[in-house]
């Protein structure tokens, strides 16, 4: 067993095999230590083999454990071991004992999607882990987990988590179907899953990436559908609805009229995101009259000294709050914060003073930018930045008029979407008889 695996894995420096013997049988061994918890193998497998010289005794402790198990199949020796699984070989049958190393053993804390109150657990790396934690806040037994390996090279494990009871068996089919025509060479992140089950050019996410185990144990129990994928921290919620991405754990959490209020603002922050910039642009260029004399006066006082005309001062000023995002993300966590604040204010301030950008510009810009960050889903908010700049576009050539165009095609596009098959602009989620598997 030992040169046969040396040579399909050309003989790795990391690579531990040895031949051991207790006085009265011998007992082939090879692993890698760094995938494996060596205390467990030498509390359950080396210290009773040394120190129990009945064979039959030995053998019956193998059977009884559910960690180990025969690996009668030599040619997945190898992608054993490289799962952290120990292979040993007495009497020319060869056993597996399954002891991965955890690198984590107790759940994160929420670092993007923060909430007042409620849970601050997160999900972690380790599926596992991750599985129990749903586990415990949706403890049902109609609670169905699936396991997949996707990845030709990284055979990385998935999970699928759904109440049997709840789910649109429409919606698990297709789901089942696209995973197992998933053709990936290696599975690294939630976004790649993403992309291969939704699709590439989607303006809009169909499936939503949270941390929180909370939020999937929720979805779970109004019918949806949850992935979770080992190495990585995020887990997918499936079909999603345009109002699931501004939702937020705290509106389960808060009273009634405050979590009303909290949505309804999110809602308008997004909407100021969306057009308030090409609402400037149309305004400022084509349709002033909209506006109270007094405002109208003020906007061009403050444009006087701009040499250019409205549209290139938005792009300006968008483009350099789009620069300190990526900044903020790229820079290192103990100075990204600092850099970018201390340099948005200085740009900001000087830009103004040079007669680039008007002040009325500094504050649409400022609103724009803040309003973005109270959609509480990444995803979305990154869809909603890429739209803007549709808008902008459009108010340049046709003004008012083209925004109110565009706005309309939106929603359109959005009546038309669908996540896996359901509407994305679905109020609520009936339950259907499909939900049930059938019925009269």
């Amino acid at each position: 067993m030992i040169a046969r695996i040396r040579k399909e894995l050309n003989n790795p420096s990391d690579f531990f095999y040895d031949i051991l013997n207790n006085g009265y049988y011998e007992m082939e061994i090879c692993f890698f230590p760094s995938l494996c918890d060596q205390n467990l193998i030498q509390d359950i497998l080396l210290s009773p083999y040394s120190y129990n010289f009945d064979r039959d005794q030995f053998f019956r402790m193998i059977h009884s454990n559910p960690n180990f198990a025969e690996a009668d199949q030599p040619e997945i020796w190898t992608e054993l071991l490289l799962k952290g699984s120990v292979l040993f070989q007495l009497e020319d049958r060869v056993y597996r004992f399954d002891v991965q190393r955890k690198l984590q053993d107790k759940p994160d804390t929420t670092q993007i999607e923060s909430a007042l109150q409620g849970p601050q657990t997160a999900l972690t790396e380790d599926l596992d882990l991750n599985i129990s934690l749903i586990r415990m806040r949706y403890n049902e037994p109609t609670l169905c987990v699936e396991q997949h390996i996707i990845g030709v090279t990284s055979k990385t494990r998935v999970t699928v988590l759904y109440d049997k009871n709840e789910v649109n068996q429409h919606v698990l089919l297709q789901l089942q179907q696209q995973i197992s025509q998933l053709n990936i060479k290696m599975l690294r992140a939630a976004g790649q899953l993403v992309k291969q089950l939704s699709g590439k050019y989607k303006l809009f996410p169909v499936m939503i990436q949270t941390e929180r185990p909370d939020r999937i144990a929720a979805m779970i129990q109004r019918g949806k559908i949850a992935i979770l994928q080992d190495g990585n921290r995020l887990g997918l919620i499936l079909p999603a609805r345009l109002f699931d991405f501004l939702h937020a754990m705290d509106d389960d959490y808060e009273s009634f009229w405050m979590s009303k209020l909290l949505l309804i603002l999110r809602y308008l922050a997004m909407i100021l995101t969306l057009m308030l910039p090409s609402l400037y642009i149309s305004i400022v260029s084509y349709n002033p009259e909209l506006l109270r004399v007094q405002l109208t006066l003020s906007i061009a006082g403050s444009r006087v000294v701009v040499p250019y005309p409205s549209f290139i001062e938005v792009i300006i000023m968008l483009f350099m709050i789009e620069a300190l995002n990526e900044a903020s993300i790229r820079l290192p966590r103990s100075i990204g914060s600092t850099a970018t604040t201390v340099g948005g204010l200085i740009l900001g301030q000087s830009i103004q003073q040079a007669g680039l950008v008007s002040s009325i510009m500094i504050i649409v810009t400022s609103v724009v930018a803040i309003s973005n960050y109270v959609i509480p889903n990444n995803s979305f908010s990154y869809s909603i930045r890429f739209v803007k700049y549709l808008f902008v576009t459009i108010s340049i050539f046709y003004g008012l008029l083209g925004v109110v165009v565009l706005f309309f095609a939106l929603i359109v596009y959005w009546c038309n979407l669908r996540s896996f098959g359901e509407p994305y602009l679905n109020l609520y989620n009936p339950k259907s008889k499909s939900r049930h598997g059938g019925g009269k």
